[in-house]
């Protein structure tokens, strides 16, 4: 990639929830490249991780909904509509309503039109973090400004999106890459040969870790008053196997001493919160909602276990 200035579209930005993507961008920002964001829809967390502060990228946020900034899209509809690439781009739009006759779908070229309109200058490159809806907007700003695209795929964007999506996007990007070998599997059957995709797992930056310090006493669930500190850090949605997790935990013996903490907002809090009373296990699990990534790894450094239960 010999273009340095790169255009990255994302979901959200920033979020909580997804520290692999804002390491991944300082670490480019490292390595040289010049990031311009734009994010689908604005933050809803009310808390930021420090590696958000230590990105310098500027972000800009693309309308959420057409008809919350309509003169922006229309001026930008008017910026391209005479240009070779809006027709180009019109043409995958028209093919894509064919399968997926949505708002949603239109809603993606409205927002890859501001993208193009609104360009950065030097800009030589578009990157999107999700193949479903980034990818989608991405794809159409590619066209549009006649400039490559390439992808990282992560979770259930690789899972709940259409083949024929996936197939189209993975033709037109310059290469894909994802994080898991399942995925990475998945990805290679779609692109049947005829695309570049890669696997490359995410790592961590063990520095922000620092040492545990002096030893600390292992729990054996023995003692009432020293139990066994089970900790699980994800969002509170489906995938992420909290029900199954929840329903492990009350099998556990009744004279073992343990307590159960999550970290992490979602949609299914509540009624994950409403299975754990059902199950019996009020007094026992502790919901500690989102917390910035310093407040996370100190729960890590009292937990005795971390359970992870995330399924496709």
């Amino acid at each position: 990639m010999q273009h340095r200035k790169i255009v990255v579209v994302l979901k959200g930005y920033p979020r909580l929830s997804e520290t692999f993507i804002a390491q991944e961008l300082l670490g480019l920002e490292r390595a040289g490249f010049d990031l311009i964001l734009f994010a689908l829809r604005r933050p809803t967390d009310a808390k930021r991780h420090p590696v958000h502060d230590e990105i310098k990228a500027p972000v800009h946020y693309l309308p959420e909904y057409l008809h919350e900034e309509p003169l922006r899209v229309v001026r930008s509809l008017f910026a391209y509509l005479l240009r070779p690439g809006f027709w180009r781009a019109l043409g995958s739009l028209a093919i894509d309503l064919g399968r997926d006759f949505t708002r949603n779908r239109a809603r993606r070229f409205g927002q890859a039109l501001v993208l193009a309109a609104e360009w950065p200058e030097d800009a030589g490159w578009l990157h999107a973090h999700f193949a479903h809806t980034p990818a989608s907007v991405t794809r159409y700003a590619s066209q549009l400004r006649g400039l490559p695209w390439s992808c990282s795929a992560h979770a259930k964007d690789i899972w709940t999106s259409a083949d024929w999506d996936l197939a189209g996007k993975l033709s037109s990007a310059r290469w894909t890459v994802t994080c898991t070998k399942t995925g990475f599997d998945r990805l290679k059957k779609l692109a049947n040969g005829n695309a570049s995709v890669h696997l490359s797992y995410h790592g961590l930056d063990l520095d922000r870790f620092g040492s545990f310090g002096e030893a600390r006493k292992q729990h054996d669930g023995s003692a009432p008053d020293e139990p066994v500190i089970i900790l699980s850090v994800g969002r509170a949605v489906e995938k992420k196997g909290y029900d199954t997790l929840l329903e492990a935990l009350a099998l556990l013996p009744g004279d073992l001493a343990w307590r159960f903490e999550h970290i992490g907002g979602g949609e299914e809090l509540e009624r994950f919160k409403a299975l754990a009373q059902k199950l019996g296990l009020d007094g026992r699990v502790f919901w500690k909602g989102a917390l910035a990534q310093e407040e996370v790894l100190e729960h890590y450094r009292c937990a005795d276990i971390f359970a992870l239960a995330c399924r496709i």
